[in-house]
């Protein structure tokens, strides 16, 4: 006859073995990934202008982009728009969120948190968070559209060591308004647009981090590619400033205009000789 309390004792070492069995198994693959915590924020080029998609040269037709004519035309356009107190092409100051690629600009530390089934990018500016999914997935026969997109990646050992050091990335499924910067260099307004990354650590010095994309999109008339760089603070309890667009933004859009709120929050003109908002669902004021 079997001896019941010997048979307990054999199935909960069993399990314990299973236990340590799993937890080592999770462990080495943990090893597999690499180690980017801390902050990462964009390398600060000394440019006559905000930050840009390509950080080497100016925003806005610095950038140099390979625009074709009709988007070159909106680009100008909105430079002009915004001479005049307009927002151009660039929908993001009212508070919208900006999407792919300006979210990856760095202007405000981000952080990516790694995971064997998704990497997150937290980002912290008019966007908030990112997801690129590494478990093997493939793509929705639909996608939900999305200002940032859907992005599906692939960890590499491309030197063969046994630990990752490349995530390859490739999102679509976007929505739009997008543009590259806050000077409004256009995304073709269909928003078939396609974008290719290579993250990677930079061998030579750890201390920055490659984000290489190259966009595919309709309003170029090639694929554009840039390096983009971020420099990385260690200190893993270093303060992670907040940024809300909506905290005393003073410009309000009413229809298709943009108006200005004053300091004394009465209502301005952004443009000279803008005419007022109609006004026909108010009383006029009593004399």
């Amino acid at each position: 006859m079997l001896d019941r309390s010997s048979t307990v004792a054999a199935a909960v070492a069993l399990a314990a073995a299973l236990m340590v069995a799993i937890g080592g198994a999770q462990a080495a693959d943990d090893m597999k990934y690499p180690d980017w915590r801390g902050q990462w924020i964009r390398i600060p080029v000394r440019l006559p202008t905000q930050p840009s998609h390509d950080q080497t040269k100016p925003w806005g037709k610095g950038q140099e982009a390979p625009l074709i004519p009709e988007y070159q035309a909106i680009l100008e356009a909105s430079i002009a728009d915004q001479a005049q107190g307009g927002l151009g092409n660039f929908p993001t100051t009212t508070g919208r969120a900006a999407g792919m690629p300006h979210m990856m600009m760095g202007f405000i530390p981000m952080e990516f948190v790694v995971t064997p089934d998704t990497t997150y990018v937290l980002v912290g500016m008019y966007d908030h968070f990112r997801r690129i999914f590494t478990d093997g997935r493939d793509w929705p026969k639909e996608i939900e559209p999305t200002l940032a997109g859907y992005s599906i990646g692939k960890w590499i050992d491309e030197d063969g060591d046994g630990t990752y050091d490349v995530l390859e990335v490739e999102t679509r499924g976007f929505k739009g308004p997008r543009a590259y910067d806050e000077v409004g260099l256009p995304l073709h307004f269909d928003n078939q647009s396609v974008f290719k990354e290579r993250i990677y650590r930079d061998k030579a010095d750890p201390t920055i981090l490659h984000d290489v994309i190259t966009t595919i999109d309709n309003a170029l008339t090639r694929p554009w590619t840039v390096d983009k760089k971020y420099v990385h603070n260690p200190n893993l309890r270093a303060n992670w400033p907040e940024y809300y667009l909506g905290d005393l933004n003073a410009q309000i859009m009413i229809g298709k205009e943009n108006y200005f709120l004053s300091w004394d929050g009465l209502l301005m003109p952004a443009k000279k000789d803008q005419a007022p908002p109609d006004l026909r669902y108010f009383k006029p004021p009593q004399k």
